[in-house]
């Protein structure tokens, strides 16, 4: 049995017995409170372990998509008696469609201006629920509020919410490794590369502030019938704090995180009770235990737990199918192919009308001085900025203003002049990535099919026995392949390297001629950048000369190489 399926297992038996005893073992009231309350709040942190913990987005509306929740149940159970159910359902909806009407107009802006927006948001609803009279009902709130038939006591509903933080909380701890897991974890680490590698940026960040929005108004359904009152200051800007600072302080990377600072928040003031008779006292306490586990634990209370049960990487599989480049040809006789290709920067022309056509078969090279717009020029084709004038054709199908994740659709994949790779991930999960860009034909085998790919792809870079290491334990050189071996794994038309030999010595320059070669060997079509001529002149036949955003050769390798004015631009040598 798989440990991944033992894993399950006992999760599965782990949340049965909690769920018994939850709702089989008696508590006083006051006990029963505050698992209620624990319970509830720990499935509106899950959220946020998906939307911060995954996908890296800030979100301080939380506690408005909780209050989301909880009116649609108490306001539809109270006043328009729908059931419990439909009410809860509802309230999840609208949680969920706030979440992505908010994420669609502020989450392309990020950062402190995302925040700055989610707490307007979290302020605006506060005053309505205030001020609303008539169909919040104001400061008073909404009280007599039913729970479903059959769960009508609060032991059973409290056994009910402690069922659904389990589920949950398994769903969340799955997502992360699903596709759209692994793509809101690439997004966080290095939005460039995921987009390079396929990834709707923006389409990832919406579904994670979806989601999170969602778990939101699930925990605020299920706290209105556990509380059976609700009141606007239960859900201020305070609480979204509360709630951001439970998953930071467990360990916003994982649902068990999640659950722990939730009950730690929630316990510490049971705890500290015996100091509310000193003014002031019981808050400085309250406030320098939760800065010293955040100072001294980053990663949260589970993140600093989870180093010592993290054992050795589990040992590879033994080498399976080899790699195989099956490259798309619709019969145009470029596999990549720029006409007037302009990108200015203001009134800088780094790229000024340059023309490119790189046959099919073999590699094509693009060097040129610091400065000459050759990076500029791959990052215009990969669509990581927007050319100024000019066409750019991947397999004869023009891509000129399709945004960059589609792209690699069309057959573009690429490496980066400084490595950008999901540190995060181990590398065979980096490999993943870029197998699962869409339109990929040597992936349709489903999940068995696409790991295959990955361990195939970085068996032939070389570093399949180190599949299950996190990208920090390797060297620049080893990340540099692994970075290849990502880009290949998506089976592109046309591979483009930016500066693969940069930072490497002289044995893992020769490694990676020889790598080259066998790409190239398999028809991918290669268009190389770099400064070591060493390796232009053993790797690519044909070669384009940029200065000063121009084209000024092209041609024949060698060729090119000897003409004075590539020698004078280039090598530094008088005409």
């Amino acid at each position: 049995m798989s440990r991944s399926v033992t894993g399950q297992l006992l999760y599965a038996l782990a949340a049965a017995v909690v769920v018994a005893l939850a709702a089989t073992v008696k508590t006083d009231g006051y006990v029963a409170n505050i698992l209620m309350q624990a319970a509830t709040y720990a499935i509106a942190v899950f959220g946020l372990s998906i939307v911060l913990g995954l996908c890296g987005q800030i979100n301080l509306a939380q506690a408005a998509f909780f209050a989301l929740g909880a009116y649609s149940v108490a306001l539809g159970t109270v006043d328009y008696h729908v059931p419990f159910w439909l009410c809860l359902v509802a309230g999840m909806a609208i949680a969920l469609a706030a979440g992505a009407g908010l994420g669609l107009t502020t989450l392309r802006l990020g950062g402190h201006y995302l925040a700055m927006v989610t707490i307007s948001f979290q302020q605006i609803l506060t005053v309505v629920l205030i001020n609303a009279i008539r169909f919040t009902h104001g400061p008073d709130g909404v009280s007599s509020i039913p729970r479903p038939a059959g769960f009508t006591s609060g032991q059973a509903f409290l056994g009910l919410v402690v069922a659904i933080l389990a589920a949950s909380g398994y769903l969340v701890w799955r997502l992360a490794d699903t596709r759209l897991g692994r793509a809101m974890r690439a997004v966080r680490d290095n939005e460039l590369a995921a987009s390079a590698n396929g990834i709707d940026i923006f389409r990832t960040k919406l579904i994670a502030f979806a989601l999170a929005a969602l778990l939101g108004g699930l925990g605020g359904g299920l706290f209105a019938g556990g509380f059976s009152y609700i009141s606007p200051d239960q859900f201020a800007f305070a609480d979204s704090i509360v709630l951001l600072t439970m998953a930071l302080l467990g360990g916003v990377a994982s649902p068990v995180g999640a659950a722990i600072g939730t009950g730690l928040l929630i316990l510490i003031p049971e705890w500290l009770r015996f100091l509310k008779s000193v003014p002031g006292l019981y808050l400085a306490v309250y406030g320098v235990a939760v800065i010293l586990i955040v100072l001294f634990m980053p990663d949260g209370i589970w993140g600093y737990v989870s180093k010592f049960f993290r054992g050795r990487a589990p040992a590879p599989s033994k080498a399976g199918e080899p790699l195989v480049l099956k490259p798309s040809n619709s019969g145009a006789p470029m596999a990549l192919e720029v006409k007037g290709l302009c990108k200015h920067f203001g009134g800088l022309k780094a790229v000024d009308g340059v023309d490119l056509q790189v046959r099919r078969g073999g590699a094509h090279a693009l060097i040129g001085p610091n400065g000459s717009g050759k990076t500029t020029m791959v990052n215009v084709v990969t669509g990581l900025y927007r050319a100024t004038a000019g066409e750019i054709f991947v397999d004869g199908v023009e891509v000129t203003t399709v945004p960059p994740h589609k792209r690699t659709v069309a057959g573009l994949a690429r490496t980066f002049q400084n490595i950008r790779l999901f540190r995060t991930m181990t590398a065979l999960e980096n490999v993943v990535v870029g197998a699962e860009r869409d339109g990929n034909m040597l992936v349709e085998g489903g999940h068995d099919a696409l790991w295959r790919r990955a361990r195939a792809a970085l068996e032939f870079v070389g570093l399949g026995h180190r599949a299950n290491e996190l990208i920090p334990s390797f060297s620049y050189g080893h990340q540099r392949l692994i970075e290849i071996a990502r880009a290949l794994a998506a089976n592109p038309t046309v591979l483009l390297l930016d500066e693969p030999a940069a930072g490497l010595n002289l044995t893992e320059k020769k490694a990676l001629h020889d790598l080259l070669g066998r790409i190239a060997a398999q028809g991918l079509t290669i268009l190389i950048i770099d400064h070591d001529m060493t390796l232009i002149a053993g790797a690519a036949r044909h070669v384009t000369v940029l200065n000063f955003g121009r084209r000024i050769a092209d041609g024949e390798t060698a060729e090119v190489l000897r003409q004075p004015d590539v020698a004078a631009a280039y090598l530094g040598v008088a005409e």
